[in-house]
C-alpha cells in the first residue's frame, strides 16, 4: 500500500516535532577595557599609592621632629653634644672624623 503524500507530511511534522529544538545562544561580548582607560586604572592606582606612602612618611617624619625634640631638651644627650661643639667645633671635628673611620673599617 503506498502512502498518500498529505500522510507522508504530516509522518514528516510529526518527526520534526518529536526532534528536540537545539537554543543557540550568542555569546555575549565580553567588555575588553581600552588602553585609555587602562591607562587611568594605572594613573589611579599610582596616584592611590603616592598619597599612601605620602601620608605614611608624613607620620614618619613627625615621630622623628618629636624624637629630636626631645632630645633637645637641657641635660638630653642631643643638647650635651650641641653644647660641646659650640665650646670646640674643631675637636668636635675631629672625634666626628675619627668615629667615621671606626665605622669606615668594620665594614
Amino acid at each position: 500500500m503506498t502512502a498518500s503524500v498529505p500522510d507522508a507530511r504530516r509522518r514528516a511534522a510529526r518527526r520534526i516535532d518529536q526532534v528536540s529544538t537545539v537554543a543557540i545562544e550568542t555569546p555575549q561580548p565580553t567588555f575588553q577595557p581600552g588602553a585609555a582607560e587602562r591607562a587611568i586604572d594605572t594613573a589611579t592606582d599610582v596616584s592611590r599609592a603616592i598619597t599612601e606612602i605620602s601620608a605614611e612618611l608624613g607620620a614618619a617624619l613627625d615621630q622623628l621632629s618629636e624624637a629630636i625634640a626631645t632630645a633637645r631638651q637641657p641635660g638630653k644627650p642631643l643638647s650635651i653634644i650641641s653644647a660641646i661643639t659650640r665650646e670646640a667645633p674643631l675637636a668636635s671635628l675631629f672625634v666626628a672624623f675619627l668615629l667615621g673611620v671606626a665605622v669606615a673599617r668594620r665594614r
